[in-house]
């Protein structure tokens, strides 16, 4: 059951810890006139954020905002909603309450509304996004990270500063949670308590419940050591970093990793390389049993090979002995055009353009229903009158289109005959005359900037 409390017996010294924590992260992150939005979950670490800034904020030239994002998980969800209006609008902030509606029977409904909820964030138009994490989260994040077993990157934990639009600020990451509980009694603040908090079966809730009071008894110096250790291993992933930026140069670009690079180095380097390289590319990195998976078979790879690794949402292939990260495949498609200018179709956009003399004849395309359709295989083009009819496979081929590419290429279809393929051609048979109305057909894949046209 979630409940309204009031805090712990007051530290006098809290308030001012808290205060000059706060502004300090404000005076070196946050640049004037920026937009600062507190991500407001209604407990007591998101509301001595959101008291702290507001106080600040009358001083300090930077647009104050919160966001709650109700995930609809809790009975008591809609309360806690109604419960950050009023605290928001008790201080002149304004409030964003994002609603999210989630599918319970998910594999990791926590993981899933964690997702969610950070999307959220990111997409709020702030420029700044702060975030109430302290000390102790801190802390049990390192010791989460350790036994799973995680490197450098992973106990580097949570960074209290992150670059980016927006950039996420954590002014609060050095304060321990009974410092912010005796900030919240000190200044008479109330806030929510979320049941879910004390579920034992979160592995979080596990270790701050049970294992955490035995080491703070029997290790004092609990939580600034894992403070340390976060740091520590924050330098050190800069390092390892910085190698593989090093190992990276001129072999790696918009089109991908290098192959040849990547087998040169030694096998720790190698590694190091292919975790910075996807971690480039915005996905996770990959369990060590994976990772060392993927090198074996990219170091036997024969060239352009159709080996493909799905990982983290997406596939990772080679083509022309480069690694690239590529979206998975989509499903087949068969679309009517009707005339339009854009089409959006799975795994791209198709374009088409007035023209005159090239292109796709429009009085040609009259004669029957004109399809945009994904290859099922075995289509054949002529795209010259002189020259014998081919497969589109090794039209695609020899054009240098990646085998994941390839499916998801439109073919425009005017009735029963393969009229056009962007990046391809033109079929003879559907080519303009001089001074003719035409139509150019270019594809925009998804996640590039190359168009291909015909």
């Amino acid at each position: 059951m979630a409940s309204t409390r009031n805090s712990p017996p007051a530290d006098d010294a809290a308030p001012t810890e808290v205060a000059t924590s706060v502004e300090s992260a404000v005076r070196e992150f946050v640049v004037p006139g920026s937009r600062l939005s507190v991500a407001l979950s209604g407990g007591i670490d998101s509301m001595v954020l959101l008291d702290a800034l507001s106080r600040l904020s009358a001083a300090h030239p930077f647009e104050l905002r919160a966001i709650h994002v109700n995930h609809g998980l809790s009975p008591h969800a809609e309360d806690w909603s109604v419960f950050c209006a009023a605290q928001c609008a008790a201080r002149g902030v304004p409030l964003d309450i994002q609603r999210l509606t989630l599918e319970r029977k998910t594999a990791s409904l926590e993981a899933k509304s964690r997702a969610e909820r950070y999307a959220r964030l990111n997409a709020s138009g702030a420029d700044v996004v702060a975030l109430a994490h302290h000390a102790d989260d801190q802390a049990e994040t390192v010791l989460l990270q350790m036994l799973r077993g995680a490197g450098p990157r992973g106990l580097s934990a949570m960074p209290r500063f992150r670059p980016g639009n927006p950039a996420w600020l954590r002014p609060l990451l050095g304060s321990r949670r009974a410092t912010l509980c005796a900030y919240a009694k000190s200044r008479g603040l109330a806030w929510i308590d979320d049941e879910s908090n004390r579920e034992p079966r979160h592995k979080r809730n596990l270790l701050r419940h049970q294992i955490v009071p035995l080491l703070r008894t029997h290790f004092p110096g609990y939580p600034e050591t894992m403070l340390r250790v976060a740091e520590l291993q924050a330098e050190a992933n800069g390092l390892v970093d910085a190698l593989a930026m090093q190992d990276a140069a001129g072999a790696c670009d918009a089109m991908g990793l290098d192959l040849a690079r990547l087998n040169s180095l030694s096998p720790s380097r190698a590694r190091n390389l292919m975790r910075w390289f996807l971690q480039r590319e915005g996905l996770r990195p990959p369990s060590q049993s994976r990772l060392a998976e993927m090198l074996r078979q990219l170091t036997h790879a024969l060239p352009d090979s159709r080996m493909r690794f799905a990982h983290d949402g997406v596939e990772i292939g080679c083509h022309h002995d480069r690694i690239a990260v590529h979206a998975a495949p989509r499903g087949p498609f068969c679309l009517v055009w009707n005339g339009e200018p854009e089409v959006t179709l799975p795994g791209g956009v198709v374009m088409f353009r007035d023209a005159r003399g090239a292109g796709v004849s429009v009085q040609k395309l009259a004669r029957a229903r004109v399809t945009l359709r994904s290859r099922v295989g075995g289509e054949r083009i002529q795209i010259a009158s002189n020259r014998p009819r081919r497969a589109l496979k090794r039209w695609l081929q020899e054009a240098s289109v990646p085998p994941w590419n390839r499916a998801m290429v439109p073919l425009v279809w005017c009735g029963d005959e393969l009229a056009a393929v962007p990046g391809i051609g033109v079929a003879a048979a559907f080519q303009t005359a001089p001074e003719e109305p035409g139509w150019c057909v270019d594809w925009l894949p998804e996640g590039s900037q190359q168009v291909s046209g015909t």
